[in-house]
């Protein structure tokens, strides 16, 4: 069963596990949102089908706070936050290189071609969407060449954060599609903290999650600092 930091009849708020799809797409496989449905159904013995909403994902190598809504009203009040960027999606990264500046932001224009991958094109490319996203560096090992990064999105789009960070040569650790790695280590990327409005209470909420991984590990004590910073749980926040 997957980790549930935040249930009620509106919001359900879960930690996906690495390589575990968030929606069900072409391959059939099992995903978060079928899980938590088959959960959902058991905990409260409901007949027929359980409604659960899908209003943002994480690629399925990538671990980390998602949120689901358990209403049709709900879904369409996240759904709108997110396009108004009122939900915040943070994430924790280790890249190799240690070039990138201590902050700033990267905006590229995405396409992605018919084997599913995305790459950066001139702007004006037929199809391409904009991408921005905004970095910070925690931390760096000059000798292991690897960094810790904590990235804000503004735009989100398919495999953006790998794709912007590869294209600055300091790709993901562990991404096995557009870096390199070892197979049987997750990817080094992890949906650590999400900010929202709660769709009908209108409290803010913050749940934080602290990334796993053993690239993550050898930046336990930046990790931890970085937890430590965020809003201190209580009603209106989770860890």
């Amino acid at each position: 069963m997957c980790n549930i930091l935040y249930e009620d009849n509106h919001l359900l708020v879960v930690e996906k596990p690495p390589n575990l799809l968030t929606q069900g797409d072409a391959t059939g496989d099992v995903c978060l949102l079928d899980k938590m449905k088959a959960y959902l159904k058991q905990k409260y013995q409901k007949p027929g089908e359980v409604y659960l909403g899908c209003v943002h994902r994480l690629d399925r190598p990538v671990g980390g706070l998602v949120a689901l809504a358990r209403t049709s009203k709900a879904a369409a009040r996240l759904s709108e936050q997110l396009r108004s960027h009122a939900m915040q999606r943070e994430y924790l990264a280790v890249v190799a290189g240690t070039q990138l500046p201590e902050c700033g932001t990267l905006t590229d224009w995405l396409l992605k071609d018919d084997a599913g991958a995305v790459r950066r094109v001139p702007e004006g490319t037929p199809d391409a969407q904009r991408a921005v996203l905004h970095f910070r560096r925690l931390a760096a090992d000059a000798a292991l060449g690897r960094a810790l990064l904590h990235i804000r999105l503004e735009t989100g789009r398919k495999h953006q954060i790998r794709v912007q960070l590869a294209g600055m040569d300091c790709p993901i650790v562990q991404d096995m599609r557009y870096g390199q790695g070892t197979a049987g280590e997750p990817i080094a990327l992890w949906g650590a903290v999400l900010r929202l409005v709660h769709p009908t209470r209108q409290v803010g909420m913050t749940f934080v999650s602290p990334p796993q991984g053993r690239a993550f590990a050898h930046f336990a004590d930046a990790v931890a600092a970085f937890v430590a910073q965020q809003e201190t749980p209580g009603d209106g926040s989770a860890r």
